[in-house]
């Protein structure tokens, strides 16, 4: 096996013959830097950093000429920010890969990102700001058969941090869209398309005690109908028993059912979720937890707030098993009308909820999740009374006038901070948030933006206030200022004014920015799916660029 700094070398020479070979195309690619000076402060818990400095970095480069692409992206973490898992250390080129599509065929051989479905069962992605890459490293293959049929295939392993994981991965999916395939229906109203997949790994048992099932399977159908303004979209996956880490080594079988539906029409629109998860964590290693190695991606079903006192008490999805629904109602008043006036006013209500399943044991002398065992029995649409999660929100936007708008929020969480961020007995939190966002513009190109945000709530880190001012210099400049205030934390010692300045310089694709300030601990979550972000107190610089 050649060493992986010669493998490194060699790509980053092979890229200009294939430049050559390929007669010409197009390089496009970008670059990201994000660094930081960490400032040891004991009165939030930020620890010193031995480097001062760390930094996280990358650049992609993508070559196509007509039907043929490659690319590679060279990614630097020396060492990697707080937060990030440091396994991300030293330097290399984790990702590339060359790829042919032509018209009813198409072939990627290095690494790549798919999706089969939702997701419920294969989920390849990045997601940067979780410090989260699964991205695959094998063959994929493409091929339209005829209009309307579309066929998948996947074989490789899946990347972790700078090398690969133990399991190899196997997929396969199809997708059938009937009014494509059938000529008389391409003219109707109602619109059907259906598909199904598979995906199996494939991880050695090297376990001293327990017989591991070797080949772990995964099926999924899903349907999805649209007519005019109403669509429904459903999905339902099955997991053959597959015992890990995550799930204490039980010989359950794993299921997903996932129900999306909605109504829209000009000015209002109406979505429904519901789903049921039930011991479906899937990983192409046994034993790997956090981000790594996921195979499959669970949706949350909850608002993504990016308020930051909003976004206080993010949703995590439970795998081993949850319940969640979700309801959005967004409505459009018009102008002139009494409650649109002169500009016109937007209404947004959002509610999800997401409680524990039924859990039963399987017999009087086996415990719940008790290793080497079936685990447990859940009847499928029996909902738990535990509540792990709820969000009611309410949002308002008005404009003023032409140069002001206005809006207001209202949210209230309950969020059982024991079984979301894994601290057993920690029990439940009771949280009101209202927000008031007022943007002004004050003469050509130039804005004001303001926030007011308070979370009111008995438990945890009890009452915030926070307050930003930003303002704007378009298209080029942006300067803004933000406070965050624990001022009704029971420790006296821990009312702690969190205060950010940032600034920065955009001009073209090129955005430069420096921040300086104080962060808090806590979790950040993106679709359900969530990393720790330490107390931090320092300097940071963010670069990035594209071309």
């Amino acid at each position: 096996m050649f060493p992986e700094k010669f493998i490194h070398a060699a790509a980053l020479c092979a890229m200009p013959v294939l430049l050559c070979a390929q007669g010409g195309g197009e390089i496009h690619g970008n670059f990201q830097l994000d660094a930081q000076y960490y400032n040891p402060d004991s009165s939030i818990g930020a620890a010193a950093v031995p480097e001062k400095m760390l930094m996280n970095g990358f650049s992609n480069l993508v070559y196509t000429n007509n039907d043929f692409s490659a690319g590679l992206r060279y990614e630097s973490y020396l060492n990697a920010l707080q937060g990030y898992d440091s396994r991300y250390q030293g330097s290399g080129i984790p990702y590339r890969y060359a790829s042919y599509n032509h018209e009813e065929f198409g072939i990627t051989v290095g690494n790549f990102y798919e999706q089969f479905g939702s997701g419920l069962i294969f989920r390849s992605y990045e997601e940067r700001a979780l410090g989260m890459d699964n991205a695959i490293d094998g063959i994929r293959l493409k091929y339209l058969p005829v209009k309307g049929i579309s066929v998948k295939g996947i074989w490789g392993k899946q990347r972790s941090f700078f090398t690969t994981g133990p399991g190899i991965v196997r997929g396969a999916d199809a997708e059938v869209n009937l009014n494509e395939l059938f000529g008389g229906l391409a003219e109707k109203k109602i619109r059907i398309i259906f598909g199904g997949s598979a995906v199996s790994k494939f991880q050695k048992d090297q376990d001293p005690v327990y017989k591991l099932p070797e080949n772990v399977a995964a099926f999924a159908g899903r349907l999805n109908i649209t007519r005019k303004n109403l669509f429904v979209n459903s999905e339902y996956a099955y997991k053959i028993n597959d015992p890990s880490l995550i799930n204490n080594y039980i010989y359950k079988p794993g299921e997903a059912l996932l129900v999306n539906t909605g109504y829209s029409r000009k000015g209002m629109g109406i979505t429904l979720s519901a789903k049921r998860i039930d011991n479906m964590s899937f990983r192409s290693d046994r034993t790997a937890t956090g981000n790594n190695l996921m195979l499959n991606f669970l949706p949350a079903l909850t608002r993504q707030h990016t308020y930051l006192l909003a976004a206080f008490y993010p949703y995590a999805t439970q795998p081993n098993g949850e319940f969640g629904l979700q309801g959005e109602f967004i409505y459009t008043f018009q102008k002139e009308s009494a409650l649109g006036g002169k500009y016109g006013t937007s209404l947004s209500l959002n509610y999800s909820r997401a409680n524990a399943i039924e859990k039963n044991r399987v017999n009087d002398t086996t415990s719940l999740y008790q290793e080497g065992t079936l685990g447990y029995q859940s009847p499928f649409f029996a909902i738990g009374r535990e509540k792990y999660f709820e969000d009611f929100n309410i949002e308002v936007i008005k404009k003023l006038s032409s140069a002001t708008k206005v809006s207001v929020t209202y949210l209230y969480i309950v969020y059982n901070k024991g079984i979301v961020q894994g601290l057993p007995g920690y029990g439940t939190v009771y949280a009101h948030t209202g927000i008031l966002e007022l943007t002004h513009k004050l003469r050509n190109n130039h804005t004001l933006r303001s926030e007011l945000q308070h979370l009111y709530t008995m438990q945890d880190q009890h009452s915030w206030a926070m307050g930003l001012m930003e303002y704007t210099v378009s298209p080029h400049w942006f300067i803004a200022a933000i406070d965050q205030y624990n001022y009704a934390n029971p420790d006296a010692g821990k009312r702690i004014h969190y205060y950010t300045l940032c600034g920065g310089y955009i001009k073209g694709t090129m955005r430069f920015a420096i921040t300086y300030g104080k962060q808090r601990q806590g979790i950040f979550c993106v679709g359900g799916v969530c990393r720790t972000v330490p107390a931090t107190n320092g300097v940071s610089i963010s670069v990035t660029s594209s071309f």
